[in-house]
This record gives structure tokens, C-alpha cells and sequence, in this order.
């Protein structure tokens, strides 16, 4: 057996240079998609419906990219040719967006954007695994990590600063301003340079050489219960079933049936699973997650109310503030632009207060512990999106996206760590998978029930949205309390 040979920083770099260009594109998307749509027509309660591409494409895509690159070997490699056919996918889909002629032409693009931005984005995970050794990948993440953070500060305040230099901010009716257009030209470049120095400046090991350097253990699959497995499918399917049938029934608002198509998937998902052969992939993700262990069910808990915050922030930001803070809710005037932008620097900022607060996070666990510096973090960050409903003045928003920005890196290290320790080490990457189905579903579920719940209950006030999500984040920290704290905390 052998060790794989140490990198250098800028090797590591190189590697991950990749990810400042799919960030890019990720926070354009979150930014300004749902500005787009309005501006295309979009009504408020549609606006979730329309989002449902960003969770759904990454619950299909990663698995089957990460399946289909474990098995490709080429001239270029296993995962750069797929890092290569996404970031063109990705480049042409911003190009586009902003130019969309009608509204269900911008959703289209939308689930072609997300799903090439995770075709690029879900090898790169893996290529660190695969280059680097192991005293080395936790170096190699960071790097990632750091990307990230400058991806998202940039480009997500990028409409408000070519405003600034005199670009314009508004548009006729129906027509994307130029400030976003030029954004999303621009990030489409980044993301095409970018990845393209990735697959330009780095090697892989073939296949060979990574079976030589593999000290993974090799477990006994979990064996799965078929018959009992089938039976909770049917009811779940017969549960979704029904679900549609209420909505059409008795007319409820139509993006319920997100939620029960969601609950008949699963059914599917459990009845088919006795159609495959026990030694397929699909079979033993089934049967592990149906035997999670305990703790990471609790967890489970914990990421839903998180995510389904998140959500709720990512899709209604732009319409509460430019509606309460600006005072517009018309997609073509100057008011409702000046304020789309500025909700673009307050998610640079959030990322940018978020990259701060990790450096901050080590020191608060060897005091607090895990749970209950997850607790604090995600409790500012609810804090901070209920302060909407009272701070009046759009420049103290930025004071309310401090408590976002640690909530946000919180939920992207804190519940990862509590579950490691909860899960056994030759089954860490399955459960890991898994666990990213707990990001997936909070979204969609949002995607179902937010509109429903606004135009209900809240008179279709998107602030009321934002205010859920604050609610959501102080939920999920109080249930992180129910996990069990590792022996001993992280450093």
C-alpha cells in the first residue's frame, strides 16, 4: 500500500479555483432569480413553485453524477469532464436567463442553470477525496470553503455595484434592467474561466492508482426487509394519492401538490425497491435510510427547520424588502430595483459575516459544546430574520444578516460534526448522502406550503415568510438539544 503524494498550496488551489466560478453562479441565482420572475409577471404565490428546480435537481443530479463519475475514465480524466459539460451547460443558461421572453421560458432555464451547476459542482466533492491524502483533505475543503465565501460576497452584490458605476437599474415592463443581465453575463464567464483553469491545471489518478491508494474498509451491506419496505410504500403512495386528490377536490392552492407528489415519490422509491436486485446502489441507500441510527434521526429534525428557513429567506427577500422598505411591489419601477439590489449586499453580506463567524465557531464549541453553539448561532439567525418586521431603515438590515451570516455557517459545519460521531466510520459517506436528502426536502416542502400559508393565513405579505423562517431557526435549535453531545467536543 501506498501514501499519496503531498500537494502543494497551489496545486490544492488549482483544484478548487473551480468552485469561486459555481459559487458565482449559485449566488447570482439566489439573488436575483425571483426578481427575474416577477419582473416577468410572476405572482407572489407562485413564486415558490417556480423555485422548485434548485432543490429537486440537486436531489436527482448528484447521485447520478457521482455514480456515473465513479465508473468514467478519459482523456481528461473521471470528474473533469463533467466539471467541463457543466460549466458550459451552466454559462450558456446565465447567458440566457436574464433575456428569457416569457416567464415559464426563465423556469426552464432555471432547472437547466441548477442542474448543470450541480453536474459541475458534485465531482469537485469527491475530486479532493480522490487527489489529495488524508492529512491534506481537510485543508483541501477549507479551500473550497473559501471560494465559496468569495463567490457568493461578489456576485452577489455585483447588480448593485454596476448601478453604482452608472449601469442601468431599471427596465420597461417585462425586460430584465441591464445591471442584471451584465451580472449574469459576467458570472457566466467567471464560472467558464474558472472551471476551466481547474481542468486545465490539474491531473487524476486513473483508476488503477486510486484502487492502489484505497484503505476504505469494505462493510457487509445492511440488509433490507422488502416486504415491510413495500408495505409503508403503498401507504405513503396511497397518502400522496389522496393528498392530490384533496387539492383537486376542493381547490386548494396548487402547489400543495409539490408536497403530494413528494410523499407519493417516497412510496414509489419503497415499492420499487423490491424490483431491484439486493446488490444495487438504490437497494442499500433504501434499507440505510430507513436504518439510520437514532441520533442522525433527531439531526434529521434539526436540518429540516433549518433549511426550510433558508428557503423561505432565499425566495422572499427581494419582494419583502422592496415592498416594505421601498416601497414597491412593481418589478419595472426604480424604487423596486434600488431595493432588489441592496437585497443583493445583504446576501453578500451574509456570506461575508458567515465567513467570519467560522473563523469564531472553533472557540464558541470548546466552551459551549456542539449542541449549544448550534443553538446560539441559529437562534441570532432567527433573530435576525424576524428584526425585518421592525427595522424600517434598509440600511440596518445589514445588522439583522450578522445573525444570518453565523446561522449560515452554523448549519453548514455543526450538525455535520454531531453526526459523524453518530454514525458508523465505514458507512460516514452513505449517511452523508443521505443527510443531504434532509436539505432537499425541507425545500420542497417549503416550495409547497409557503405560498398556501401566506396567501391563507398572512394576506400575501412576503414579510410574513420571513418571519416563518426566524420562527424555523429558533425551532431547529431548540430540537438540537435533543441530540446527544459527543464524548468529547470538537477542537
Amino acid at each position: 500500500m501506498t501514501t499519496k503524494p503531498t500537494l502543494s498550496f497551489w496545486q490544492i488551489w488549482n483544484m478548487c479555483f473551480g468552485f469561486l466560478g459555481i459559487q458565482f453562479g449559485f449566488a447570482l441565482q439566489n439573488a436575483n432569480v425571483s426578481r427575474i420572475f416577477q419582473t416577468l409577471g410572476a405572482s407572489m404565490e407562485a413564486i415558490p413553485v417556480l423555485w422548485i428546480a434548485a432543490p429537486l435537481t440537486g436531489l436527482i443530479v448528484q447521485p447520478i453524477v457521482g455514480y456515473l463519475s465513479d465508473r468514467t475514465w478519459t482523456r481528461l480524466g473521471r470528474r473533469r469532464p463533467y466539471f467541463l459539460i457543466g460549466a458550459v451547460l451552466a454559462t450558456l443558461a446565465l447567458f440566457a436567463m436574464p433575456n428569457s421572453p416569457t416567464l415559464w421560458i426563465a423556469a426552464g432555464l432555471l432547472w437547466v442553470l441548477d442542474a448543470s451547476i450541480n453536474i459541475s459542482m458534485e465531482p469537485f466533492r469527491a475530486f479532493v477525496g480522490d487527489q489529495l491524502p488524508t492529512s491534506q483533505r481537510a485543508g483541501g475543503y477549507a479551500m473550497q470553503s473559501f471560494f465559496i465565501g468569495v463567490g457568493s460576497v461578489i456576485a452577489s452584490a455585483l447588480p448593485y455595484a454596476l448601478a453604482h458605476f452608472g449601469v442601468g437599474n431599471t427596465a420597461a415592463p417585462g425586460a430584465v434592467p441591464d445591471t442584471v443581465r451584465y451580472a449574469f453575463y459576467f458570472g457566466g464567464a467567471v464560472l467558464l474561466l474558472s472551471v476551466g483553469w481547474t481542468v486545465l491545471r490539474t491531473r487524476e489518478y486513473p483508476p488503477e492508482t486510486l484502487r492502489a491508494h484505497d484503505t476504505a474498509p469494505r462493510p457487509p451491506q445492511r440488509a433490507l426487509d422488502v416486504a415491510r419496505a413495500r408495505r409503508h410504500g403503498l401507504a405513503w403512495l396511497v397518502v400522496g394519492i389522496a393528498g392530490a386528490g384533496a387539492v383537486r377536490r376542493f381547490g386548494f392552492d396548487p402547489q400543495l401538490y409539490i408536497l403530494a407528489g413528494l410523499l407519493a415519490g417516497y412510496g414509489l422509491a419503497l415499492v420499487a425497491v423490491g424490483l431491484v436486485r439486493r446488490d444495487r446502489a438504490f437497494a442499500h441507500i433504501i434499507g440505510d435510510l430507513h436504518g439510520m441510527p437514532a441520533e442522525m434521526r433527531k439531526l434529521a429534525v434539526v436540518q429540516f427547520f433549518s433549511w426550510f428557513a433558508l428557503f423561505a429567506m432565499w425566495i422572499y427577500t427581494t419582494a419583502a424588502v422592496t415592498q416594505v422598505h421601498y416601497g414597491s411591489s412593481d418589478p419595472s419601477s426604480a424604487a423596486y430595483n434600488e431595493g432588489a439590489n441592496w437585497v443583493g449586499v445583504l446576501f453578500a453580506a451574509y456570506n461575508g459575516f458567515a465567513a467570519l463567524a467560522a473563523i469564531a465557531i472553533p472557540w464558541m464549541v470548546r466552551r459551549l459544546g456542539l449542541r449549544m453553539s448550534h443553538l446560539v448561532n441559529v437562534g441570532l439567525g432567527g433573530l435576525g430574520l424576524l428584526s425585518f418586521l421592525f427595522i424600517r431603515d434598509p440600511q440596518w438590515l445589514l445588522l439583522s444578516m450578522v445573525g444570518v451570516g453565523f446561522a449560515w455557517a452554523s448549519i453548514l459545519s455543526l450538525p455535520y460534526a454531531l453526526l459523524s460521531d453518530s454514525v458508523p466510520a465505514e458507512k460516514m459517506g452513505v449517511f452523508m448522502g443521505i443527510f443531504n436528502f434532509f436539505i432537499v426536502i425541507p425545500q420542497l416542502v417549503a416550495a409547497s406550503l409557503l405560498g398556501f400559508l401566506l396567501k391563507t393565513w398572512f394576506g400575501g405579505q412576503p414579510m410574513q415568510a420571513l418571519a416563518i423562517g426566524g420562527v424555523s431557526l429558533i425551532v431547529s435549535g431548540l430540537c438540537v438539544l435533543r441530540v446527544r453531545e459527543p464524548a468529547v467536543r470538537a477542537p
